[in-house]
């Protein structure tokens, strides 16, 4: 084949010294025209004068190549800086060749050797154009020699007609592998639209419809605006998702590799950027002051939300962070993160929450200020059959952190409970609000201030719904949903990180601290979006499967319980719930209970569980019958008192 044939000629013979060799050639060749052009294009010259000069002139031009480096650039790939490559090399001979003539005129060593200016400068166009004209012939007759026989290939179009677009054009036409084919750029700027920009038009983004797409076989369409607003990249692209296409982006400048763009950092649009939320930011931040000079310890810190905790603490100045995990691959993967990224003042520790002996000792040696409690079973319907697990974990261990963190005099205690908790219907929910329970009771010793963040799903974390439809998508499908009105808000990992550590600085003690994250989103409509951001349309290439809801699971999650009201803060997308008042003596026995009745599990942990907290009422579970029981005990009683009256 064509292609095979060039590729093999091209890296067995044009080596940079068969590059060099022809650069010399012509330019010693446009030495020789620059004198027929001085004179008119006749040989009204000495000739002898010319072929005197002309190894001269060689010589120095090689000694400027050699210096510059101007021919080591593959001539196929040659772009913008082989050509300013080439204008160095050309500035540098010309000086010399200046200089040379100038000194042997003031010391007359060879009175008969000398070159006109005028032939210099001329030489100096000449040589410049040939050399660079050579290299984009050479490339244009590779590339239509390989596109010619390539079999199939993409058509892209390039949103965005600036620098960056235009660098990513280079890129995508460079890429030795590449098969693509950039048929436009899409550019807002009536000055640009019409025009050509590397031999490509430039369209007004009123052509991305159906019709264009079609007619143009346009497969993706690459975003190429740095610094683009959030909402507006969103709305940009919340128009394309119909049309079949896939959607990528560029990464900003500042992510490029050694300042230039690889068609590998070019990645396809995460649904992320097309929730319905703005990105919360927190720039009054207090966490520097907070964390500065203190030892910290995350539970769960190889965890989703836990590593990023940790990731973040990193960037301060705090004397020391240790990392409890008691999964010894995530703990030693985040640790070898860490340590390429140039982080080393932190120790990872392998141990469980539920060993006290264990924390303990940790405690003792370490003896820290500030502790972030995210170690958590989460996974609803596991902890549906798995409840002797989520009250060890949930429950008896954060109960151990607490009472050690008070033991021990640790200044703070953030704790990272979740929405499930607010009227739970599942064992998870239930447990996390009876471990925030506890934190209340914790907090009324006034020994440690005691502080909960409460918030929704976080995107990409381990076992949420986005990763799982990503792998559905790569298998072809169909993407499974438990019911198609159900729906949930979301935050980011950074973000929910960020507030846990905002929690940490601005809670002085018995807080929860919720979040306002916009409005809830549609599950149905998010993977709706998820198979039309990778190119395929529904349900014509991946359906979605109704699955029916999970043991446990809620069709909508809610932020406040019943009976609990918010209070601002300082953050206008952070809230304090104030939540109703506990019998905290009351609290505090059952929740001792609760974790020895749990060493024995039977229905009547579960039925204590409820007992704590009388608004979790279980959904499509086993453990309905027990609200069942409660109820018919209810009328029971009812009855009783009528008949007395």
């Amino acid at each position: 084949m064509i292609k095979n044939y060039l590729e093999n000629q091209a890296h067995r013979y044009a080596s940079k010294w068969l590059v060099l060799a022809i650069d010399v050639i012509l330019i010693s060749f446009s030495f020789v025209l620059s004198y027929l052009i001085r004179f008119n294009l006749t040989f009204d010259f000495d000739n002898s004068r010319l072929f005197g000069q002309l190894p001269f002139v060689a010589l120095i031009s090689l000694m400027a190549f050699l210096f510059t480096g101007s021919y080591k650039g593959v001539v196929r790939h040659t772009g913008v800086r082989d050509v300013y490559n080439i204008f160095n090399a050309i500035c540098l001979s010309s000086i010399l060749m200046i200089t040379m003539v100038m000194l042997n005129r003031e010391m007359g060593l060879y009175k008969s050797f000398t070159i006109p200016l005028s032939i210099i400068i001329i030489h100096s166009l000449l040589g410049f154009i040939g050399l660079t004209a050579s290299r984009f012939v050479f490339k244009s007759m590779y590339n239509s020699l390989m596109i010619r026989d390539l079999k199939a290939y993409k058509n892209i179009l390039i949103y965005g007609a600036g620098e960056s677009g235009i660098m990513t054009h280079d890129a995508l036409t460079n890429h030795t592998k590449g098969t693509v084919r950039v048929v436009g750029y899409i550019d807002r700027h009536n000055n640009k639209v019409g025009k050509h920009i590397n031999g490509v038009r430039v369209f007004n983004p009123q052509v991305l419809n159906k019709d264009f797409i079609t007619k143009n076989n346009i497969s993706e369409v690459i975003f190429s605006i740095q610094n683009i607003d959030q909402q507006k990249l969103k709305s940009l692209v919340e128009g394309l998702v119909e049309l079949s296409v896939k959607v990528k982006i560029v990464p900003p400048v500042d992510k490029w590799i050694n300042g230039e763009l690889k068609v590998s950092q070019i990645k396809q649009i995460q649904i992320e950027d097309l929730l319905n939320r703005v990105p919360i930011t927190i720039r009054n931040s207090k966490i520097f002051d907070e964390v500065k000079n203190k030892v910290i310890m995350v539970t769960g810190g190889a965890g989703s939300i836990g590593s990023e905790i940790v990731r973040q603490i990193c960037t301060y100045d705090y004397k020391s962070l240790i990392v409890l995990d008691q999964s010894e691959s995530a703990l030693y993967d985040l640790q070898q993160e860490l340590i390429q990224n140039g982080f080393h003042n932190f120790v990872p520790m392998v141990g469980d929450v539920r060993d006290k002996n264990r924390l303990n000792t940790i405690f003792q040696e370490y003896k820290p200020n500030l502790v972030f409690h995210a170690a958590a079973y989460k996974h609803v319907p596991l902890m549906e059959y798995n409840p002797y697990e989520a009250i060890k974990i949930n429950i008896a261990g954060t109960k151990i952190v607490a009472d050690l963190s008070i033991a021990h005099k640790v200044e703070k205690f953030v704790f990272i409970s979740t929405d499930k908790a607010v009227n739970p219907t599942n064992i998870m929910g239930a447990s996390k609000r009876i471990a925030e329970m506890y934190i209340g009771c914790a907090e009324q010793e006034k020994k440690t201030k005691f502080i909960t963040t409460r918030f929704g799903n976080v995107l990409g974390s381990n076992g949420s719904v986005i990763p799982l439809f990503r792998k559905q998508i790569e298998k072809g499908g169909p993407l499974t949903l438990t019911h198609k009105d159900i729906t949930r808000y979301f935050m980011t990992i950074p973000e929910a990180s960020q507030l846990v550590l905002e929690a940490g600085a601005m809670g002085d003690g018995g807080e929860i601290f919720i979040f306002d994250m916009g409005e809830s989103v549609k599950i149905f409509d998010l993977a709706k979006n998820m198979i039309k951001l990778s190119g395929l349309k529904y349900p014509e290439d991946i359906d979605i499967k109704i699955t029916g809801l999970r043991p446990g699971e809620k069709l909508y999650e809610e932020l406040l319980a019943n009976g609990e009201n918010t209070l601002p803060t300082y953050h206008q997308k952070i809230k304090i719930s104030k939540v109703r008042e506990l019998d905290y003596v009351f609290v505090r026995s059952k929740i001792e209970e609760l974790c020895i009745t749990n060493m024995f599990f039977s229905a009547d942990t579960v039925k204590l569980m409820k007992t704590i907290v009388p608004e979790y009422v279980s959904r499509n579970s086993e453990f309905c019958d027990l609200d069942k029981e409660d109820k018919d005990k209810f009328h029971e009683k009812s009855k009783l008192k009528i008949v007395q009256s």
